[in-house]
């Protein structure tokens, strides 16, 4: 649509918001960047954007635009459509994968449904490459009435903008919070103009203004621009409200005047620009065949001369395309409810060959039963869920659940809720399921209910709402539905854990999983098991699972459950194996959404094993993914992940920084493990800082019932901690009371982790006539996965025999910790190892820092993805970011490790390992 600017009017006091705009096409080739423009209808996004067009072209900056339109909304990626058209034919430069993707969503193949952030991706590095030879101009306006799908995407592409040279520019109304929501991309909020400009623009009008009227239009335009334009124009039509202008909004009073003008045009042509406000296309051809079957008569372009003469709408001999979108609202609203539907059974039909597009005409302005059009709309929503519009699909099936017979109501409003889940909608779905449940679903129905409900509203997980949850998903099981129950119950089990249930509560949990049917997916069944008693883990379940890892013959899906298990019980060696899979293959199906729980636990159990180079990259991405997700439970996981780093690395404030992010989560929401595991990096921080009461205190926390932190599994995961906390702080007895506690609580069989720390504990807190034989225990289990583990475990051994007089002794265990604390990048541990040393008698030098230390969590990522052999776009599909923000990374990291070339890489990180 022409911007208004075309009429002639000078911009006036848009001057700091030229230069912002400027200064984003000035940065371009250095940095990608986007920016929202929001305000009021008429107050001069659409003039800007059209400025800034037009500075671009100059500046020789391809431009790709896209518009909304409200009866577009509904429309699988038809902003996107639109947007991509010119650069269509470069997707050839994809991969085969992503090619496909984009197709599914474009409607153009008949693959599998694509992962709506596959598709992003797709067009990122479509975008990407597009912009290889000259820089990129994206423009969205009106993305108010973009459908959600274009939305989601757009939103992917401009938070990773940051490395190409694209700039993308949206324009959205106000009172539209869903679109580029507050916060998520940088703003510009349009003021109205100050009186001075209002008043040279006024001066300006192409309407000769009589002074009477001059001071009343800049008073009710209140500094609109359009306002001021088209008040001019239409004065003597606003008398009605002269008295009190200030009760009637600015954006009503322009349609009122607008639909004012229209009505002033031939009835025939009334009718045109109706059909034209309804349709979602701007094909003037379109429109004259449906004006044709309303009138009963042909009716030829020049009808709608009149139209644009008095610049409601712009004309040529294929497009009509009104001149404002409150144009087009005013034209609609001010038709009777009786002619709109008529002209939408005329478009409707005029559109027989567009199905998406012409159901949508047909469900318009009806209501009571129409089972042909809910069928139809079922089917709409079938294809979108093909394409990746989940949001079309939503809005699709809860019309046809409305609109059908009311023994398919249920059925449609379920599945329409359940798409909504995924969307992450918890506003849609809770309203859905209220509506279902007055029609008196079937028991596996409401099975699949109860478990929506809880994924999206939890109630308090006491021991009555556990005991109804498990009833549900035993009623889904005799309903043959074994997949629903074990979800169920696994939903339940990983609440319970999140919360630290009572031991009353965990016996439901560990019964109920016993009585999973046999048919149930053995994978997922063994995850149960596990979550259901981390405590009482049994030799058996260890056991297997161990062998399952070993095996690898499990998929994503099983994996997404095993990780989890395997870290609450403390097998991490294990876990970290199923993880890995899980992360891959989220990865690989672009399931983004999935991500940030994994690569939380991913971040913590590759800590504990020390593996950094997994660990800090992870803890990175999640906190990333995790706030773009809007999902503050897992970015604190990742703060919890980068305190314990912290913690182990000796960087008290990084520790202490992160854990209190963790807090400000947990700590509102009640989760107890939340608050637990923010403890663990700021209880080795104070350790390794030579602070043992200060540590004590904060691993007692986990233990104390009516302490936030308390935890009776995350207690056992610190028993180590508090042991040695315990020594230095001359708290033996009650470290010893603390031992004896978990000891009985475990059993003979606890994880790897918690048989680790039992084995530490007793040694550091034994009598001296069986230290040596609880420290060669300890030392003798299998440390080849727990290198940080064993370090301390050396250091506590050669303080043993220092205090006992045993000076040369000690200087084994304590080389041997130091030098492999220095391997670790474990500074403070390695200084306390160096002080012991000193106390001896033996004196050693500080370590140098690695070269890698320098790189940053993703830097090293991609470092390490890179010299395996991966390309700037294999990356990038794993990561979810453009190839170019690889290849903007590798030009930081080759400066930093010395080198110059990509095939220099895999021996620079192994030599700074």
């Amino acid at each position: 649509m022409p911007a208004l600017s075309e009429s002639g009017a000078p911009l006036l006091g848009r001057e700091a918001e030229m230069q912002l705009l400027t200064g984003l096409l000035d940065d371009v080739e250095r940095s990608g960047g986007a920016l929202v423009l929001r305000g009021e209808p008429g107050i001069g996004k659409s003039r800007l954007l059209s400025e800034t067009i037009a500075l671009a072209e100059r500046r020789n900056i391809n431009v790709l635009a896209t518009r909304g339109v409200q009866s577009e909304a509904r429309l699988a990626f038809a902003g996107l459509q639109q947007l991509l058209r010119p650069v269509r034919s470069q997707a050839a430069g994809l991969s085969p994968t992503q090619q496909a993707v984009l197709d599914a969503a474009l409607g153009l193949g008949d693959d599998q449904p694509p992962e709506h952030f596959r598709i992003a991706l797709a067009v990122l590095d479509l975008l990407s490459d597009a912009a290889t030879d000259r820089p990129l101009l994206l423009v969205a306006e009106d993305a108010h009435w973009l459908d959600q799908a274009s939305v989601d995407v757009l939103a992917f592409v401009a938070r990773r903008l940051e490395s190409d040279p694209i700039v993308l520019l949206a324009a959205a109304r106000e009172g539209y919070p869903t679109v580029f929501s507050a916060g998520e991309l940088p703003e510009l909020q349009l003021q109205p103009l100050d009186p001075e400009s209002a008043d040279r623009l006024l001066a300006h009008s192409e309407d000769h203004v009589p002074a009477s009227e001059r001071a009343r239009i800049l008073y009710e335009a209140a500094g609109n621009p359009l306002a001021l334009i088209e008040l001019t124009s239409i004065a003597d039509q606003l008398d009605d409200d002269r008295v009190m202008p200030g009760l009637v909004p600015l954006t009503e009073r322009l349609e009122r005047a607008f639909a004012a003008r229209a009505r002033e045009l031939s009835l025939e042509t009334q009718l045109l620009l109706l059909v034209a406000a309804l349709s979602e296309s701007d094909r003037l051809s379109e429109v004259l065949e449906a004006g044709r079957l309303v009138a009963d008569e042909p009716l030829g372009v020049e009808t709608l001369q009149s139209a644009a003469d008095v610049a409601i709408v712009e004309l040529d001999e294929r497009t009509v395309l009104f001149r404002h979108p409150l144009m087009r609202s005013a034209v609609s609203q001010a038709a009777p409810i009786e002619r709109r539907r008529r002209v939408h059974e005329a478009l409707a039909e005029v559109l027989a060959d567009e199905p998406d597009r012409r159901v949508w005409h047909r469900a318009a302005l009806i209501s009571g039963t129409h089972e042909d059009v809910a069928a139809e709309l079922e089917e709409a929503g079938r294809r979108a869920r093909r394409r990746g519009a989940r949001a079309v699909a939503v809005t699709a099936t809860r019309r046809a659940g409305e609109l059908g017979e009311t023994a398919q109501r249920s059925r449609r409003l379920l599945a329409a809720a359940e798409l909504a889940f995924e969307l992450g909608q918890p506003d849609v779905v809770v309203p859905l399921l209220r509506e279902i449940e007055p029609l008196r679903p079937r028991a596996l129905d409401r099975a699949r209910m109860a478990w929506i409900e809880e994924m999206v509203d939890p109630k308090p997980l006491d021991e009555q709402r556990v005991t109804a949850l498990l009833a549900i998903a035993e009623a889904a099981g005799q309903a043959d539905d074994s997949d629903l129950q074990t979800d169920l119950i696994w939903l339940v089990v990983s609440r319970a854990w999140f919360g630290d249930p009572s031991p009353a509560t965990q016996q439901i949990l560990v019964e109920a999983a016993r009585g999973l049917s046999p048919a149930t997916d053995d994978h997922r069944g063994l995850a149960v098991q596990l979550g259901a008693d981390p405590i009482g883990l049994t030799a058996e379940l260890s056991t297997r699972l161990r062998s399952v890892a070993a095996e690898g013959s499990y998929t994503t899906e099983a994996a997404l459950h095993l990780g989890p298990a395997a870290a609450v019980v403390g097998e991490f060696d294990s876990a970290s194996v199923f993880l890995g899979d899980a992360v891959d293959g989220l990865r690989e199906e672009g399931r983004l959404g999935l991500l940030p729980r994994m690569l939380s636990l991913q971040a913590s159990v590759a800590a504990r094993l020390a593996d950094w180079t997994t660990a800090s990259p992870a803890a990175d991405e999640v906190r990333r993914l995790a706030n773009e997700l809007n999902e503050p439970l897992f970015a604190a996981g990742g703060d919890i992940a980068a305190s314990l780093i912290a913690g182990m690395r000796g960087d008290e404030d990084a520790a202490e920084r992160a854990a209190t992010r963790a807090e400000r989560v947990g700590l509102p929401a009640k989760v107890n493990a939340l608050v637990a595991q923010a403890q663990f990096g700021r209880i080795l921080a104070t350790l390794g800082a030579g602070r043992p009461i200060e540590a004590y205190e904060l691993a007692e926390r986990l233990f104390d019932p009516l302490d936030p932190a308390h935890h009776r599994m995350l207690a056992c995961w610190v028993i180590g901690d508090l042991a040695e906390a315990a020594l230095q702080a001359d708290q033996v007895a009650q470290g010893r009371e603390r031992l004896a506690e978990i000891e009985t609580a475990v059993g003979p069989d606890p994880g790897a982790w918690v048989a680790l720390n039992l084995r530490h504990a007793r040694a550091v807190l034994a009598e001296d006539d069986d230290a040596a034989k609880c420290f060669e225990a300890a030392l003798g289990a299998d440390l080849t996965r727990w290198p940080y583990q064993r370090a301390r475990l050396l250091l506590a051994q050669g303080r043993w025999l220092r205090r006992r007089r045993q000076i040369t002794e000690s200087r084994g265990p304590l080389r041997a910790a130091r030098d492999a604390f220095d391997a670790l990048g474990c500074a403070a541990w390695a200084d306390q190892a160096r002080r012991e040393l000193r106390a001896s008698g033996e004196s050693s030098r500080r370590r140098d820092p690695s070269l890698r230390d320098a790189l940053t969590a993703q830097e090293l990522q991609i470092a390490h993805l890179a010299a395996e052999s991966l390309s700037n776009r294999e990356i990038g599909e794993k990561l979810f970011v453009s190839p170019r923000t690889v290849s903007t990374h590798l030009y930081r990291i080759y400066p930093k490790l010395g080198i110059s070339a990509r095939s220099e890489l895999a021996a620079a990180l192994s030599e700074t390992a």
